[in-house]
């Protein structure tokens, strides 16, 4: 294989005319993404539609909204599903002022023409068995003993109390609807609609009251809005710190430009390409995706750079350093960046819609790089431009110091059994840490903290138990009977009322259960239900519906984290089986949103492992085959296996847990951290074969290699560090994962993989030991 891969791209860098053509048409191809890509696709006839109803969001939507549906003619009160939730804090709402400040900011509010309805609790109809419909909040004129009595009735009204105002009464929440026919500005979701109501408010200055917007929309808005803004800043810092990190390691500012043109146009043509498949509004794609490539295409290209460099020294020139450059380092180039693709690509098998569409993109991006790599360093070298790429060869810190750095070899060499067992115990260590991570998810760390609807959603946690709400749903069968099913539906809410009572972290249960305790009077069940036809309707309807036979519990969920609620919400499914034992015609099914992202979390393991462990398989055949060596396969394990399990203790000893971005970070770190590995591999079969001597060869391989090793080694590790900067808490955890593996990667590969080659020779190579020591 290598030597007809040798042929192949020697072919292609005598003709520096396909080399151009290529890099001129992939250039072209990807501009076109850039500026017209829905064009091109529909005049090739090529569909990327999405269908909507697969999409991870509507898939959320659907399991949170799917017990809420109703019948077009039933009229109900939501308490979720709305555009915006605007909370309000003041501890005057229940004064003659405050009432009148409120009441006129809600009219203002619904006054402007982008809001449709807002949904608020003096809208909601009182408790009353009279049908005498009052507001709850009485006029301005009204006595103080009247706002303290209306405050007393809102804490007791089931529907208000911890839906629409918090217990202590100095949160409220207005619920809006939004017309999108009239919204011709995204800012109105947020601040328009809060700097409206702070209009309003102007016009009371003796009432104090703050506003903080949150809810669906501006949830998403916000997110999209930080993924943009950082996606341009910290790709910028990210590349200064790479060119910065060339030129001192290169000590040539042609070698760095040369070098540095890979990994641009890399990303340009992997943004391009996306662009076509319409996948850019995924957080990962955005920022993370770039960096990946441009990093990937960097290390290729510094280990290319590097041996063309040594070439050119050695007399050779320009074309016939860049071929003979690719010769050697071509192959290792090519299955680092194949076993790469092999670790983005796992991440196809993934059940998370944003998992595989960074996998699938990460292919893209890896096999442009290499594209990029083995086109535009060695065209540019055997050009006037590589004229001079030598001068600073050897005289770089890393070049000074790598016979130093060779000590360590020598110490390894010295003592190999010793440090393959230490590798060996010290990799199971920190596996069986690992195994203690958790998964969890938490909608909040979509977003920066200092942003408003972060902040209104901590203020939500705090005041009303959560933004979010989990139901269940009651279904019986159908029955000749009414009156006999509704006694044991009251039973049955009962139970589930005095289950959801007893965790502390549920928020706020309400049901007809609730609704039926709040009127007047006290009795067994056959009594309270007759009281049915009592309730208003619109409150009735919310969570009884009879000529469907479903019945509703709705709870609020502080976002905690599933970690957090996993349990919670295993105890209430538990109880709720345990409940619905003893009445058979009933059924019970837990939904909303908390609940699918607890029940779905789990599955993010099972990505991982499935991933990780076909990445693994996948690998080491490709390793085994390529080398011709089922020994150099398993010994390949282990250098690749410890960084990923240093990554995991890390997460593990800070507290972490295993989300969506640890899942891609697990299996990218594995393609990223086998690169080293393939690249010392390579040089150290090629020395086998020449000095046949296990210790010389691993000796000559670290020289060979080991400059470019550190230098990709610290360029990566600079580049990750950039996206520490990041205000989105996903990127932090990402970059930091990216350093510790490729630092540790390089520990590994320097001191576990000599270690472990020297322990573990081969059969010939035993047999020639064992003759010398005869």
């Amino acid at each position: 294989m290598s030597t007809k891969f040798s042929l192949a791209t020697s072919w292609i860098v005598d003709r520096r005319w396909l080399s151009s053509l290529l890099l001129v048409t992939l250039s072209l191809i990807a501009t076109g993404g850039y500026l017209a890509p829905d064009k091109i696709t529909r005049f090739l006839g090529i569909s990327t539609d999405r269908p909507l109803e697969n999409s991870f969001e509507t898939r959320k939507e659907k399991a949170e909204n799917l017990v809420s549906e109703r019948p077009p003619d039933v009229e109900t009160i939501p308490t979720s599903g709305f555009d915006v939730v605007i909370v309000v804090e003041s501890e005057q709402f229940f004064t003659s002022r405050g009432a009148d400040a409120i009441r006129s900011i809600v009219q203002h509010l619904e006054e402007q023409d982008y809001v449709e309805d807002i949904l608020w609790m003096d809208k909601i109809p009182s408790l009353n068995i009279f049908g005498l419909n009052e507001p709850l909040l009485p006029n301005k004129e009204a006595a103080p003993e009247r706002f303290e009595k209306s405050k007393q009735n809102a804490r007791e009204h089931p529907l208000i109390n911890g839906q629409f105002l918090s217990e202590d009464g100095n949160t409220l929440l207005l619920m809006v609807r939004f017309d999108y026919l009239f919204v011709e500005d995204e800012s109105i979701f947020i601040s328009g609609i809060r700097e409206a109501a702070e209009q309003e408010l102007a016009n009371h200055p003796d009432v104090d009251m703050e506003f903080f917007v949150t809810g669906r929309v501006p949830f998403r808005l916000t997110a999209r809005s930080s993924q943009q803004d950082n996606q341009l800043k910290y790709q910028s810092i990210a590349y200064g710190m790479i060119i910065l990190m060339s030129m001192v390691l290169f000590r040539g500012i042609v070698a760095v430009g040369i070098v540095a043109a890979a990994p641009f146009l890399g990303v340009f043509w992997t943004l391009g390409f996306v662009r076509y498949l319409d996948l850019q509004m995924n957080p990962f794609i955005d920022v993370v995706l770039p960096i990946l490539v441009a990093l990937v295409a960097f290390t290729d290209g510094v280990h290319l750079m590097v041996q063309i460099r040594h070439e050119r020294a050695t007399g050779l020139k320009g074309l016939d350093a860049a071929r003979e450059g690719v010769r050697k380092v071509g192959l290792a180039c090519f299955l680092t960046s194949l076993t790469t693709a092999v670790g983005f690509g796992s991440l196809a098998l993934a059940n998370h819609e944003l998992v595989r569409d960074f996998g699938y993109c990460c292919v893209f991006g890896v096999a442009l790089a290499f594209l990029s790599v083995v086109l535009a360093i060695p065209l540019a070298c055997s050009t006037w431009l590589g004229q001079r790429i030598h001068i600073g060869h050897g005289k770089g810190y890393v070049d000074r110091n790598i016979n130093r750095i060779g000590g360590i070899v020598d110490l390894v060499l010295r003592y190999p059994r010793r440090m393959s067992a230490v590798g060996i115990l010290l990799s199971l260590v920190l596996f069986s840490i690992s195994l203690t991570l958790r998964p969890d998810d938490r909608q909040g760390d979509l977003l920066p903290t200092y942003t408003e609807p972060a902040i209104a959603n901590q203020k939500m946690d705090v005041a009303m138990g959560g933004l979010s709400q989990a139901t269940i749903a009651i279904e019986w069968n159908a029955t000749d009977d009414e009156q006999e099913k509704n006694i044991e539906l009251f039973q049955i809410l009962q139970e589930i009322d005095e289950l959801l009572a007893a965790e502390k972290l549920i928020g706020h249960p309400i049901s007809i259960y609730n609704l039926l305790e709040a009127l007047p009077g006290s009795g067994p069940p056959a009594t309270r239900i007759s009281m049915l036809d009592l309730l208003p309707p619109p409150l009735k309807r919310s969570y009884y519906t009879p000529e469907n036979r479903v019945a509703q519990v709705k709870f609020r969920v502080q976002d905690l984290g599933i970690a957090t609620y996993g349990p919670v919400f295993q105890r209430i499914q538990d109880g709720t089986n345990k409940i619905i034992a003893d009445y058979p015609d009933f059924s019970m099914t837990l939904g909303g949103a908390p609940i699918w992202r607890w029940e779905n979390i789990y599955q993010i393991v099972v990505d991982l492992a499935t991933s990780l462990g076909t990445a693994a398989i996948i690998i080491f055949f490709i390793l085994a085959c390529v080398y011709r060596s089922l020994r150099i396969g398993i010994i390949s394990i282990l250098p690749n296996l410890f960084p990923l399990c240093v990554a995991g203790t890390y997460l593990a000893l800070t507290g972490q847990a295993l989300e969506i971005v640890t899942v891609c970070a697990f299996t990218c770190c594995l393609g990223i951290a086998v690169d080293d590995t393939i690249h010392f591999l390579t040089r150290y079969v090629e020395e086998k074969k020449e000095t046949g001597d296990e210790s010389e060869a691993i000796r000559r391989a670290f020289t060979s290699v080991g400059t470019a090793l550190i230098m990709t080694t610290l360029v990566l590790v600079c580049g990750f560090m950039t996206v520490m900067l990041s205000e989105a808490r996903e990127h932090r955890i990402f970059a930091s994962m990216g350093a510790i593996t490729v630092a540790s990667a390089l520990f590994g590969d320097l001191v576990f993989l000599p270690a472990i080659l020297k322990t573990f020779p081969g059969k010939k190579q035993a047999m020639a030991d064992n003759k010398s020591e005869e």
